[in-house]
């Protein structure tokens, strides 16, 4: 039954709304990347990838687009080149806080006994309580005191070369500045999500769904996928 099945595709009519754009895997190198409108509560379209691209995000926009829909902004989890491929599109794009916070801690760790450290990771997770200036005047200030740690150079044995001593807080603060632009997009944008998180849970969601019929193979699962993704916008 499943085997002959084909779903419907999905119908809107011409709108504007704001999306979330997330990528989600239930195998290796099988998953889904997911263009959603978190205010109207709907799936505007999802590819079937194998591995997260840029070229996947601007063909879901320019799928959604040829639907009728005008997107005035996009919120994304920092994919490598997303942000810039999207906004030369002309869409305003938001960088996920959660997901910023989570790439700081996980260069620098949870349980970090370095001062530097700390006070970096106590900044970020100011990001959903501030605005752009102020998080900007933290950061500065947290460079200013630290940078002569950072700079900090050791000689590797293994390449005989000096390399940074605290190369992976060097890569936390530089994942804060590369996208520091994009950290408040929103304020100016009322309605534009600043987290992908309602897309994080749907996505729990339809992992539980599938989880329920362990055995069908992805052929056929991404049959179901496709069906649950359709039916969640009737």
């Amino acid at each position: 039954m499943i085997d002959n099945y084909d779903p419907p595709g999905v119908l809107f009519m011409p709108h504007k709304t704001y999306v979330i754009i997330d990528g989600f895997y239930f195998e290796k190198h099988k998953g889904i990347l997911v263009v959603r409108s978190p205010e109207l509560r709907k799936n505007l379209c999802w590819l079937e990838i194998e591995k997260e691209t840029v070229d996947d995000y601007e063909s879901g926009i320019r799928k959604v687009q040829f639907k009728g829909v005008e997107i005035l902004g996009a919120t994304v989890d920092g994919k490598p080149g997303a942000i810039q491929r999207l906004e030369k599109m002309g869409i305003p794009v938001q960088m996920c806080h959660f997901h910023q916070i989570a790439i700081v801690t996980r260069y620098t760790t949870k349980n970090s006994r370095i001062p530097a450290a700390i006070e970096l990771v106590e900044i970020v997770k100011l990001l959903p309580d501030t605005d752009s200036e102020s998080f900007q005047f933290r950061i500065n200030g947290w460079y200013e005191k630290w940078k002569d740690f950072l700079n900090e150079r050791s000689f590797d044995n293994k390449t005989g070369r000096n390399r940074f001593t605290h190369e992976r807080l060097r890569k936390a603060y530089r994942s804060v500045t590369r996208h520091m632009p994009n950290l408040y997009t929103y304020l100016d944008h009322p309605g534009l999500p600043n987290t992908t998180n309602s897309l994080d849970g749907y996505f729990a969601h339809l992992r539980d769904k599938l989880n329920i019929h362990r055995g069908l193979r992805w052929n056929r699962k991404i049959k179901v996928l496709n069906e649950l993704l359709r039916q969640k916008n009737t």
